[in-house]
Formats: structure tokens, sequence, C-alpha cells
């Protein structure tokens, strides 16, 4: 029988974690993610997890801790925030590149300078080019279950990727929602025992092998392509992973993205991470006032779910981004994936156009998504919308 306990997003996280019985996992504290494995560090010196618990000197140290036992066949986990996951990233690259799957969950920070404790997607969508699968959650429900999930996902013979898994800093991470925890045998059907099914060669004492060592040029791009591969096929595993799952619980997240009101939509916003909450409730209250609006959430960055959502937005009016982190140089970051799928010189593609908002964790407001649809539509109808990005909410008072 499933159990029900409030948890913050960050202790959701550790239960899906402990449910999913980890051999070893690598610790390093950095706020806002510490929580999470000081509860895992609880869980293993009570008994409740048989794990060897590495408290280890730096994130670097951490990614490099659990590459080991990974590259040894064992099931890892590890997580950070921000400044962390840059300092990993040698070792993220690495991670990809050997095809280990590691599961760490990422607590989104923005990136300094200047210092801020608070959301925004900088630090997860800059890893979006290094071969690791990223997912990002709506509300603490969905951590739990994504965290089974990535365990599910990463280790299909078919893929055999690492995985990061988002959660909003604070709005997920430090607030406390009723959640369903699995009960451990569902989840003991579900995924199989730690090291079983890792098919991949393994280092040990008996079986000695060299990793990451040299690649000439008639190789290396090979290796690449691989990996690309494996990530076109993880597309087909997260479906079918997200549909088990769905038999198994009853909770269904749509596999690579989520939909919200779009089959009549003439509108639809694209979202990603906790305050999709606050656009389906805009959404709502659209609706009220007569206009036609859907939600699409994107569950996944990578792989990207190019033919979902050309499934779903090629035949709308307009499409309305919502970003929470910067290409600076560019634009929104969110913009410009689901632009480049969707813009066409041919007459026929939805107006896109993304607002660029909520960085360094501010606000974003059911009012604000209203205001964002009613001021794009009211241009969209007079001719006057093209595609492009603009910025929100942005105080020009404080603008040098």
């Amino acid at each position: 029988m499933s159990t029900y306990k409030v948890l913050t997003g960050n202790y959701a996280v550790a239960y899906g974690v402990k449910l999913c019985k980890p051999q070893v996992i690598a610790a390093y504290p950095i706020t806002p993610q510490t929580s999470i494995v000081e509860k895992l560090s609880e869980f293993v010196e009570k008994g409740e997890l048989k794990a060897k618990m590495l408290r280890v000197e730096s994130e670097h140290s951490a990614m490099a801790a659990v590459i080991g036992a990974a590259i040894a066949g064992a099931r890892t986990f590890t997580a950070t925030s921000s400044q962390g996951l840059l300092y990993m990233h040698e070792g993220v690259w690495m991670a990809a590149g050997a095809r280990l799957p590691i599961v760490m969950a990422i607590v989104t920070r923005a990136i300094f300078p200047p210092w801020s404790i608070w959301t925004d997607h900088g630090d997860l969508l800059d890893q979006r080019d290094t071969g690791w699968m990223i997912c990002m959650a709506e509300d603490n429900q969905e951590v739990i279950d994504m965290i089974i999930q990535a365990y599910k996902i990463a280790e299909d013979e078919r893929v055999l990727l690492p995985i990061m898994v988002g959660l909003d800093a604070f709005i997920l991470s430090h607030t406390a929602t009723p959640i369903e925890i699995p009960d451990e045998d569902l989840v003991d059907s579900y995924l199989p025992r730690p090291g079983e099914t890792l098919s991949y060669l393994k280092i040990s004492f008996d079986n000695p092998l060299t990793y990451y060592n040299l690649a000439f040029p008639d190789s290396y791009m090979e290796f690449r392509y691989q990996i690309h591969e494996a990530m076109n096929r993880a597309k087909r595993v997260i479906e079918e992973a997200d549909e088990k799952y769905h038999k198994l619980t009853g909770r269904k997240y749509g596999g690579l993205v989520d939909t919200y009101r779009c089959n009549d939509a003439e509108v639809v916003i694209v979202s990603m991470g906790a305050s999709t909450g606050d656009t389906k409730e805009a959404a709502d209250k659209l609706r009220d006032e007569g206009y036609k609006v859907g939600v699409l959430r994107l569950r996944f960055i990578r792989p990207f779910p190019e033919e979902k959502l050309k499934e779903i937005l090629s035949n709308k009016k307009l499409v309305i981004v919502i970003d929470r982190a910067i290409s600076l140089g560019k634009g929104g970051i969110l913009y410009t994936e689901v632009a480049s799928v969707l813009h066409k010189n041919d007459g026929r593609t939805p107006i896109i156009r993304g607002y660029l908002t909520g960085l360094g964790g501010r606000d974003i407001t059911v009012s604000d998504i209203i205001k964002m649809v009613r001021k794009a539509t009211s241009l969209f109808e007079k001719g006057e919308l093209t595609h492009g990005w603009e910025w929100f909410k942005l105080r020009k008072e404080v603008v040098m």
C-alpha cells in the first residue's frame, strides 16, 4: 500500500531515491539542494538505505565519485545546484561520454554574479549539449515519480545515458505538499535490481579496463553519433516508462510533454517547471473570457521532443513561450528551441512569441501570464505580431 506524507520537493527527491536503492551516493552541500543529501544521509545512518554515502570535498569530486562507482556497475545518485553544477562540468561530459546511467537531481538556481539563491533555469539548460537527458518536474508529486522513472529510463539498454531531474528552488524544493509515496514492492517490480541489467563493460580487479582513452580522428565522431542515437531511442523509452508507471500507480505525466486543454486551442502557452501550475490556472481564466488557450509543458529538454511539438503546435495560430533562462546574445532558450522546430517559411506556421521573465527568482504570476496572452493575442489580431521574444517585467529604472 502507498503511504502519504507532507514533503518538501527536496525530501520528495530523497524518498524517491531511497525507493530506487542506489548503492553509492556522493554528497556535497549547496543551497538550495543540501537537504536532499542530508535526508539521504539520515536514511543511511538509520539503516533504512543500504548505500555507501561518500561525503566528498567538492561537487567536482561528487561527480568523479559516482562516475567511478557507475563504471564498477553500481546504481548511483548525486545532487547539486547552480555553481556546484558548473564545478562538475568536466565530469558531466565524462559521464555522458562513458554512457553511465547516473541520476542527478538539480535544484535550479540562478548563476552568479550577482549572487542569487533563487530559481531560474540557466544552470539546468546550460547542460543541454553535454549528452545528459534533462527533465523538469512541475510539482512535488512529480518530483518523486520522476526520480523513479529516471532510473528506469537511464538504465534501459537502449539508452544507457545519465539523466538530470530538475526542480525549482524554493518553489518546490522547500515548499511542503501532500505526497503519495509508492510502495517499495511496487517500485521493485518497476525497476530492475541495482546493476542487474547494466549491459556495459564494468571495471573490476578481475577485469581491468581503461576508460576515457585517446580516440583518434578516425573514431571520435562515431562516439558522438552513438550518444545522439541513444538520445533518439530514449524518446520511446521515456514514453514507455511513463505508461508503465501509470499502470502501476495511476499517475501519468505525458512522457516527453504534458498537455492541458490543447485539443481545441488556438493559442498554446509553452512552459517548463513549477510555473506551469500558474500557467494552467491562467489558461482556465482566459477560457472564461473566451480565449481558446491551452498549455504545453516541456517535461524533457533532452531529448528534445521535436515530433511532439510539431504534432501538437503546427496547426495553432499562436504559440507563446515562457522562458526562465537566457542564452545571452541570442535570447530565451526555450523560445529558440521551440522556434527552431516550428518556424517554416510556408505561410502556415504559427506565430511564435517568447516572453523572458522570472530570472533570479522573480515571480511569474497568473496575472502576468494573462497579460502576456492578452497582449500577444491583441497584436496578432491586428496583424502586428511577429516571431520573436521580449523581456517581461523588466525593471527599466534599474537598468544601467
